[in-house]
């Protein structure tokens, strides 16, 4: 029987500690509701935790992000509403204007108000904020460039983002054409008055022409219908050449009457241009075009080469806003909004907003088309800030989804189970008292020896 070391009690002491040492985990455990308080209690899921955490995070951000987009997006929408309302004033006393009735002086007055709007229109450009960030005065326009104005030209590069873009022409874009007519118009008797000639179901009418007209009369009478045939006559040495003005497979050119065969023959479809476009990325991507006309990413290019071989490269310089709709890198959108003064408000062909004048029948007849024009501009950009808009509605609700789930996989990890866990405590503190217990009999052992003593 040995007393200096007393076995029994130490085995009961050590068991003692790893009872009470599991009880406090437990408390802590419970305390902060989490399973893994520090890495030790879980290295590899707490690195995982982390990551996720971090990505619930930064959804819950990119949510909020999307949501204060649609609120700048409402204010330049908003905007553009009353440019509109503004707009549509003008066109009022354009067509008001237009009338005869009206004197000079009346015009003159008309035109004091025409003027104050075009004021309002160009301070509601200049003025219009989203925390204090300057939306309609072109500062958030997309602005893109090519290499090579006799390959592609960029109409809009909304939607794409900053950097170089390399285009590859696989196939031009062609006119519907028809093949030379049949009779020589070289100011010889050709008895024109009597032909009868429909392009695309208009007819023409020569009756008032000398039968002795020469090629360049008969292509101007032609070419006087355009705007209603859609079909553009030229001299193919004294005989008549038809084409569409409208490039690609969805021209039209139809020739028909009793004489249709003097002006043309047979038609040859257009064709529909065909590009390849690389982006930064190297991601290549196939296209065709509608026409000349080439839909890439949201951008608008018209696609000029003749070859079918050109090659240009398109420079984003600027994409607009850009908006974090990701927890991730590069996971975001461009948001652009054009300029919107009286100086950017029409074309080039049809005039411009800034320009228009009503003090006379002549101007207000064009002021007509000139606010047209203006206003299908300006419907064009609020249903472009309307499809955004839309689109991140969805990207919200995707986060939110994206972050609640991901919530519930981390809380699998790293929150505890409180039913489980207050077993284990329970365990662990019975079995801490029932070591005490023992601890208190296995230090009555040694005294047995002192029986021998007696």
């Amino acid at each position: 029987m040995i007393i200096n070391n007393n076995i029994p009690a130490l085995n009961t002491f050590r068991q003692l500690g790893i009872n009470q040492g599991a009880m406090q985990k437990s408390m802590e455990k419970l305390s902060s509701g989490l399973r893994i308080n520090r890495a030790g209690d879980d290295a590899a899921g707490l690195a995982i935790s982390e990551k996720m955490r971090g990505q619930i995070r930064g959804l819950d951000q990119a949510s909020r992000n999307s949501q204060d987009g649609i609120s700048m997006i409402q204010t330049a929408e908003g905007a553009l509403s009353e440019t509109h309302s503004i707009l549509q004033r003008m066109r009022e006393l354009a067509v008001q204007s237009s009338n005869d009735t009206n004197t000079n002086a009346d015009r003159k007055e008309i035109q004091k108000e025409v003027e104050q709007l075009k004021s309002e229109i160009n301070r509601i450009s200049d003025n219009t904020e989203f925390n204090t960030q300057k939306l309609l005065n072109g500062s958030l326009g997309a602005v893109g460039s090519s290499s090579d104005s006799a390959v592609a030209t960029v109409e809009s590069a909304s939607g794409l983002k900053v950097g170089d873009y390399d285009l590859t022409v696989t196939q031009s874009a062609t006119q519907a054409t028809a093949v030379a007519g049949t009779t020589t118009f070289d100011g010889t008797d050709t008895g024109l008055t009597g032909k009868e000639l429909t392009l695309n179901g208009v007819k023409i009418d020569f009756s008032d022409m000398s039968d002795t007209a020469g090629i360049a009369d008969v292509v101007n009478r032609i070419n006087s219908y355009s705007e209603e045939t859609g079909i553009v006559a030229t001299d193919s040495t004294n005989t008549v050449a038809l084409s569409t003005s409208q490039y690609g497979s969805e021209a039209n050119l139809t020739i028909g009457g009793a004489d249709a065969a003097e002006f043309g023959g047979a038609v040859t479809a257009g064709a529909d241009t065909e590009v390849t476009i690389e982006d930064e990325n190297g991601v290549t991507e196939a296209l065709t075009g509608n026409g000349q006309d080439v839909n890439y990413r949201g951008s608008e290019l018209k696609v000029t080469d003749t070859t079918g071989t050109g090659t240009a490269t398109l420079t984003v310089a600027s994409s607009g806003a850009t908006l974090q709709i990701g927890a991730n890198k590069d996971q975001n959108i461009s948001v652009d909004i054009n300029e919107m003064s009286t100086a950017t408000l029409g074309d080039s062909v049809k005039g411009f907003v800034k320009d228009i004048d009503v003090q006379s029948q002549d101007g207000s007849n064009k002021a007509i088309d000139t606010l047209d024009a203006a206003i299908a501009e300006v419907s064009s950009e609020r249903s472009k800030l309307g499809a955004v808009q839309n689109r991140l509605d969805h990207t919200i609700a995707n986060l939110d989804n994206s972050s609640e789930n991901l919530s519930a996989a981390e809380s699998r990890i790293r929150d505890v189970d409180m039913a489980k866990e207050m077993m284990e405590m329970t365990r662990a503190n019975i079995l801490s008292q029932a070591s005490q217990s023992m601890l208190a009999q296995a230090q009555q052992q040694p005294q047995s020896v002192l029986q021998l003593l007696q």
